[in-house]
């Protein structure tokens, strides 16, 4: 990850970059660039991927893998991994983008992004109002499950194998954490 213009760089800006297989985003005014994830990184995403889809089809809501950009505010457009509306606020879903919190939000980590992702995406989803955010370490093999409650994340609960994933907003659709990082 690498901070390509610091300041007061904005949505309409983030529109002009190039279309290289990069993931542009902006935090907090500056503008990040990521490389392309690795091979296990994908297959994690593609099996949350799979799992949030269940939901999806259970009825809860939308889900939707990168890339889509989830404008926060002007100064806030990020790019998560996955994410998930509810169905009762699927009308901050636009054609080309997410225009507020999604309620679940997924990253998992990269050596690239490791600070990015428990830090700074932690602090912004917080400040925005994202409820629920799951931090997903390929090295570790654990989920680390945060819920905003009363505007702030408390100590998140660490899932490794045999914990069970889930979400209140998907009630009966779980999947043990331990899959998630299983060899095919």
């Amino acid at each position: 990850m690498t901070a390509l213009k610091r300041g007061n760089f904005t949505y309409e800006d983030l529109l002009h970059t190039p279309d290289d297989g990069k993931r542009y985003e902006v935090m907090e005014g500056d503008l990040i660039v990521s490389p392309s994830p690795n091979v296990k990184h994908q297959r994690i995403v593609h099996r949350l991927d799979l799992f949030l889809g269940r939901a999806e089809t259970a009825g809860a809501g939308i889900a939707m893998p990168a890339p889509m950009d989830v404008v926060l505010s002007d100064h806030d457009v990020v790019e998560p991994d996955l994410l998930f509306v509810a169905r009762e606020r699927q009308g901050i879903v636009a054609e080309n983008n997410v225009r507020g919190a999604p309620d679940l939000v997924v990253e998992v980590i990269s050596e690239a992004s490791r600070r990015r992702d428990a830090i700074t995406k932690r602090h912004i989803y917080e400040r925005h109002g994202v409820r629920f955010y799951w931090l997903v370490d390929p090295e570790e093999e654990t989920v680390r499950v945060f819920e905003l409650r009363d505007g702030a994340y408390g100590e998140p609960t660490t899932l490794r194998a045999g914990g069970q994933l889930g979400c209140p907003l998907f009630p009966g659709v779980t999947q043990d954490a331990g899959d998630l990082f299983s060899e095919p």
